[in-house]
């Protein structure tokens, strides 16, 4: 065997260890400074609310929410400001501060033109509480992956309604998503 120099014998055992998978290659750290994961569903916190076009106040504002509790979905974060996308699939940028962990959801109904079913409970043998028009928005208490614990009402009611909603029918909560 040829004598090698100190310098080749070194490349050549990161070559070696390389390919044997001796030597890792630490894996890309998602780039989100939170640490939570992406994408995630969150609420606004307050109103009004400025949705920028980029992740800072220099941006200009492309429009903004006029009433808290609205679900959003944050697909990126930049440093303090999150990148959300609405329910329309819109798009833009908001202060971190601005978003609260509630989860609320709205009403998409399979079929078009339809109602989603409040149920009294879990099963769609249970007897309907409420019947909710498109795009009423509820809060969600907690969901099973298949059912989710809501309540909805009028702003200035009393009580609102709660009861349960097949999770498909919500725009705010992903598929077979579990929280409580």
């Amino acid at each position: 065997m040829p004598a090698f120099t100190g310098r080749v014998r070194a490349f050549l055992f990161v070559i070696i260890a390389a390919v044997s998978g001796l030597c890792t290659v630490p894996a890309q750290a998602q780039d989100n400074p939170s640490g939570l994961k992406l994408p995630r569903f969150v609420t606004t916190r307050s109103h009004p609310i400025n949705v920028r076009v980029g992740p800072g106040t220099r941006y200009e504002i492309a429009w903004n929410y006029t009433v808290s509790g609205v679900p959003v979905e944050i697909i990126q974060e930049f440093d303090t400001w999150r990148k959300i996308r609405d329910m329309d699939g819109a798009e833009g940028w908001v202060h971190q501060s601005l978003l609260s962990g509630n989860r609320a959801g709205v009403a998409t109904p399979l079929i078009a033109n339809g109602e989603v079913a409040m149920h009294t409970q879990k099963a769609e043998t249970a007897s309907v509480r409420a019947r909710l028009s498109p795009g009423v928005r509820v809060t969600i208490s907690e969901c099973d992956g298949a059912w989710c614990n809501v309540a909805a009402g009028q702003p200035g009611e009393g009580r609102p309604y709660a009861g349960w909603v097949r999770q498909e029918e919500l725009w705010g909560v992903y598929p077979d998503e579990e929280f409580d």
